[in-house]
């Protein structure tokens, strides 16, 4: 804050007021009592005030919130909406007549009030969000929830808040004066606005890495303890969010100062340089691609699950695109298998009454009879177009490339099991029965979906093969296999890849566009479209060896 007090003692005029506006789930006691800290003499307004009653957002709201404790419906409105306009104007008429020489106006929506003489936007990433509900710190804006179930707190932030809130805060960003880092609690860290702008654009020409998070699960793994350095002690991890813009968090350093942002502002304010023309034309400032890990390793199996279809997907929820996936094998064990698609001559109603039963706790799902277990080894890649039943089984560690639109599953069964809350995992029948495409049977998956891989050239040293592209799917994946220097190139369209295999690689510009960004075994890395020709090459132990590098793009 005393880059604040600075920068306002510096004003000329007499009368300074300072706006610091944020994003939901920033801890707005800790806020004040810091404003009160910094600035004693100034008189505050807190616009947070002036939101509708708790009672008429949820009128406004529930036809996007829905009965269902996992999906609603994305939301279209304008964070205005939220607010009492007369208690709004009534905040306005009070500044205009406040007698104090420095004035502050703070909360959620304080730039619908004034502008600022300096204005400060207080970020926060989403993952720390769903940390603040989990540990009871937080219920959802504009609502007093606190204990409300998890997943209906993430759905109303996931489906609303968040839209409302990026719709809102993009603007502001291009403008703000200061950026407020709240991610650590009582260690607020403060960024110039043009700074933030200029480290944003710098992200967009070069190589980078989000800030991962590792997550446990009921059906989790060891694997990521020991290959990513995890702590020991933990039960499990089964997630890692590797690449997920929305959720993952991006770290800006300036001077000795190192900041965390949302990764999501990197979409939203440089979404032309980061995704391609293409890209960005299609998708709009929307980050299409998802890496993320999957660990059973020692663990156990995946819940039987569908993603619904783009028609569906549409209609039901008002996303415009669908969650196709593929499962890379990072690894595996011996008896490592995925559940993929339907057996020959499947009945629908009997498939259906069968979990039907399992769900009513009648009985288990009878798999054996209704779905195919193939094989898996280390490499294999199994592609899963919207409608393909599918789940890992234990004992795999999978790379999961995938559309962005990751809460869409549609779980069918989950194998007797509780989740970490101790409450049974939702478990979405009636929407999995609408889109399970009943063709995919063992004939038409063996075929179609298992190990699809083309050669496409090869030259001294590497050797490219197309591995995941079906004709419903907008993801296509390449591998290199490698012991020399490679040259890319991103055509005008993002690239995202993962060190597949071998200990170190380096990835470096042509013509010195960029510094040498040096990458580590299953590491995931962006690469923007801006960046053109980029080469990579086995670097450090790697050095001579063969290694390997599946990247990910959209086919448009």
């Amino acid at each position: 804050m005393n880059a604040i007090a600075l920068k306002l003692a510096d004003l000329n005029s007499a009368r300074s007021i300072l706006v610091v506006d944020t994003y939901p789930g920033v801890d707005l006691q800790e806020l004040e009592s810091e404003l009160k800290r910094s600035y004693p003499d100034a008189e505050l307004f807190n616009v947070e005030k002036a939101k509708h009653s708790e009672e008429k957002i949820f009128a406004m709201l529930e036809r996007h919130i829905t009965d269902d404790r996992v999906f609603g419906f994305i939301a279209p409105h304008k964070l205005q909406e939220f607010f009492d306009g007369n208690k709004i104007n009534s905040i306005k008429e009070k500044l205009s007549e406040s007698q104090a020489s420095q004035i502050i106006v703070f909360g959620a929506g304080a730039s619908l009030v004034h502008e600022g003489d300096v204005h400060v936007y207080a970020d926060l990433a989403r993952w720390e969000i769903q940390q603040r509900y989990r540990r009871g710190e937080i219920g959802n804006w504009g609502v007093e929830n606190k204990n409300e179930d998890i997943l209906r707190r993430y759905k109303r932030a996931f489906f609303i808040e968040w839209r409302v809130f990026d719709r809102y805060k993009t603007p502001l960003l291009k403008r703000t004066d200061f950026i407020l880092d709240t991610n650590v609690k009582q260690e607020p860290k403060l960024l110039t606005g043009d700074a933030l702008r200029a480290g944003l654009k710098q992200a967009a020409q070069q190589p980078f890495r989000l800030v991962p998070f590792f997550d446990p699960g009921i059906w989790g793994g060891q694997w990521m303890k020991e290959v990513c350095g995890l702590d020991a002690d933990k039960p499990n991890y089964a997630w890692c969010f590797d690449c997920v813009p929305e959720e993952n968090s991006l770290f800006l350093k300036v001077g000795n100062v190192r900041v965390e942002i949302p990764s999501q502002d990197l979409v939203l304010l440089e979404p032309k340089a980061l995704l391609g023309e293409e890209v960005h034309a299609r998708f709009g400032a929307e980050f299409p691609i998802r890496f993320d890990f999957l660990d059973t390793m020692e663990g156990q199996n995946l819940s039987l699950q569908v993603h619904p279809l783009t028609e569906y997907i549409q209609s039901e929820f008002g996303m415009h695109y669908t969650q196709d996936e593929s499962y890379y094998m990072l690894d595996t064990g011996e008896d490592a298998v995925v559940y993929l698609g339907v057996k020959n001559d499947v009945d629908p109603d009997e498939m259906m009454e069968d979990l039907n039963a399992a769900q009513r706790g009648e009985k288990s799902f009878d798999d054996d009879r209704f779905i195919n277990k193939f094989p898996a080894k280390k490499h294999d890649h199994f592609l899963i177009p919207a409608g393909t039943i599918h789940c890992s089984g234990s004992n795999a560690m999978v790379l999961e490339i995938s559309a962005t639109p990751y809460i869409f599953t549609f779980k069918l069964w989950d194998w007797d099991r509780l989740g970490l809350d101790g409450l049974p995992r939702p478990v979405h029948l009636e929407h999995g029965k609408e889109v399970i495409q009943w063709d995919r049977d063992t004939d038409w998956t063996e075929k179609n979906l298992i190990n699809r891989v083309e050669d496409i050239a090869e030259g001294d040293g590497w050797k490219e093969e197309r591995t995941g592209l079906h004709e419903r799917e907008f993801i296509e994946t390449r591998r290199h296999w490698f012991n020399k220097t490679v040259t890319h190139h991103t055509n005008g369209n993002v690239n995202v890849l993962n060190l597949i295999e071998g200990r170190e690689a380096i990835v470096e510009s042509p013509s010195n566009a960029f510094e040498a960004f040096i990458i580590h075994y299953a590491e995931t890395f962006v690469i923007p479209a801006g960046v053109g020709s980029y080469t990579i090459r086995p670097y450090g132990e790697s050095e001579g060896q063969d290694i390997a590098t599946i990247k990910a793009f959209v086919r448009v």
